[in-house]
C-alpha cells in the first residue's frame, strides 16, 4: 500500500494540502486493505494513520501494516489535535463528495483553527486505472457470476419466480466464493422488463415473456457486473428484431472501447445504432460505467463524460431497449480497457435470443 499511500501526498501536494481524512470505505479499503466498518485514515506527508475502535485493533494491524494504528473513543476530530499543530494555513482535505453537510461543518467547527478543504473524487481518481491484481480480482467476480448464470439457466421455467431466481443467484455465488451480491438483483419479466431497475418480485414467471437478469459478485471486495436477456418459450419476431438491435448497439461499443477514446465516444457507438433503428427514446440510460471497489464508478459511459479511456481501467457496456406495456431486452459485459480494443472478461453466452423451454 506505501505506493498508494505515496500517491496522495503527491496528490496533496499539487494541491497544496497538508494533510486528508478518508472517511469513505472504499477508498480506506483502497490506501490500507483494512476491512472493518469502523476507521478513518490520516496522511500526511510524513505519517499514516489508521484510526479504529478497540474493537478492531488486531485486524487493523494485520491488514494495514504500512499504518500507525491507533484506536480511539469519541470524536475522531478530537484525536486529530493530537498529531495536528493547529494553525490557519494548515489545510485538511476532507472527502467533500462523500460525507453530509452536517458532517463536513462538525469537522470544521471541531477543528476551528484549522483550515478545512473538501475535495471531490481525490482518491477516486487514484483508482481509475486498476493494476493487476485488482484486475484479477475483479475477473474472479465475473467468473462466479458466469457460473451462476450457467446455474440458473436450467431453473428457469414457467410458474418460478423472480425473487426465487434472484435468491438462487445469490446462494450459488456465496457458495462459489463471492462474500456477498454486488448490489440488489434486477430480475424482471414479462412487461416488467421494461423498468431498467426492476429489482425481483414475487411476480410468477410466465411462457412467451422476457427474462432480463442484472447481477454480479462480490470477491475481495472488487465487483461484477453481468446482465443477460432470455426468452422463455420461443420468440415473436418482434422480439428477435429487439434483442438483435441491443446486441448489434453492444458489439458497436465494445468495438469502440480502446485506450485514448473519449468515454462519450463509447456511448455514441451504442446509442446511434439503436437510434438509426428508431429506438433511441427508448435508451435513456448511459451505455456502461466504471466498477472496482464499488458497482458505480468512473468513468461514465455517457453523452458528457470526456474522460480520456486509459490502459487498466474497468468498465460495463450495457445499451438496452424498453418499451413500456411490451418489455425490454439489456445486455452487459465487464471489459477492461486495452491499447488497442478490450478485454471482455465476460463469457456467459449472447449470440442469440436463448430461447429457454
Amino acid at each position: 500500500m506505501i505506493n498508494r499511500i505515496n500517491a496522495v501526498r503527491k496528490l496533496l501536494n499539487k494541491a497544496a494540502l497538508d494533510a486528508i481524512v478518508v472517511i469513505n470505505p472504499g477508498n480506506r479499503l483502497y490506501l490500507s486493505g483494512f476491512t472493518g466498518t469502523s476507521g478513518i485514515l490520516f496522511i500526511d506527508a510524513r505519517r499514516a494513520i489508521l484510526l479504529t475502535d478497540f474493537r478492531y485493533r488486531e485486524q487493523a494491524a494485520a491488514q494495514a501494516p504500512d499504518y500507525e494504528i491507533i484506536t480511539f473513543t469519541g470524536l475522531f476530530t478530537e484525536k486529530l489535535l493530537e498529531f495536528i499543530t493547529p494553525s490557519k494555513s494548515y489545510r485538511l482535505a476532507c472527502e467533500g463528495d462523500y460525507i453530509t453537510y452536517k458532517q463536513f461543518i462538525a469537522i470544521k467547527e471541531s477543528l476551528q483553527d484549522i483550515t478545512v478543504h473538501p475535495v471531490n473524487e481525490f482518491v477516486e481518481a487514484l483508482r481509475l486505472v486498476k493494476d493487476n491484481t485488482e484486475i484479477n480480482k475483479i475477473g474472479r467476480a465475473v467468473k462466479i457470476a458466469d457460473d451462476a448464470f450457467a446455474n440458473i439457466l436450467p431453473l428457469i421455467k414457467p410458474g418460478v419466480s423472480e425473487i426465487e431466481l434472484a435468491l438462487e443467484l445469490e446462494f450459488f455465488m456465496r457458495r462459489a466464493g463471492a462474500e456477498k451480491a454486488a448490489f440488489t438483483f434486477i430480475v424482471a419479466s414479462g412487461t416488467r422488463s421494461s423498468m431498467p431497475h426492476g429489482v425481483a418480485s414475487e411476480k410468477l414467471i410466465k411462457p412467451g415473456e422476457l427474462l432480463t437478469m442484472d447481477f454480479g459478485a462480490v470477491y475481495q471486495g472488487y465487483h461484477s457486473d453481468i446482465t443477460r436477456t432470455v426468452l422463455i418459450g420461443t420468440s415473436t419476431a418482434k422480439q428477435s428484431e429487439i434483442y438483435r438491435i441491443v446486441l448489434e448497439a453492444q458489439i458497436a461499443a465494445l468495438a469502440a472501447v480502446r485506450s485514448g477514446i473519449k468515454a462519450s465516444e463509447v456511448d455514441k457507438a451504442a446509442r446511434d445504432i439503436i437510434a438509426s433503428y428508431g429506438y433511441g427514446e427508448n435508451f435513456g440510460h448511459s451505455t456502461g460505467h466504471g466498477l472496482g471497489l464499488n458497482i458505480h464508478e468512473n468513468p461514465r459511459l455517457a453523452a458528457k463524460d470526456e474522460t480520456i479511456l486509459l490502459p487498466g481501467m474497468v468498465v460495463t457496456i450495457e445499451p438496452g431497449i424498453y418499451i413500456p406495456d411490451w418489455g425490454g431486452v439489456r445486455i452487459e459485459d465487464t471489459v477492461v480497457v486495452e491499447e488497442n480494443g478490450c478485454q471482455i472478461l465476460t463469457r456467459s453466452p449472447k449470440m442469440n435470443l436463448m430461447e429457454i423451454f
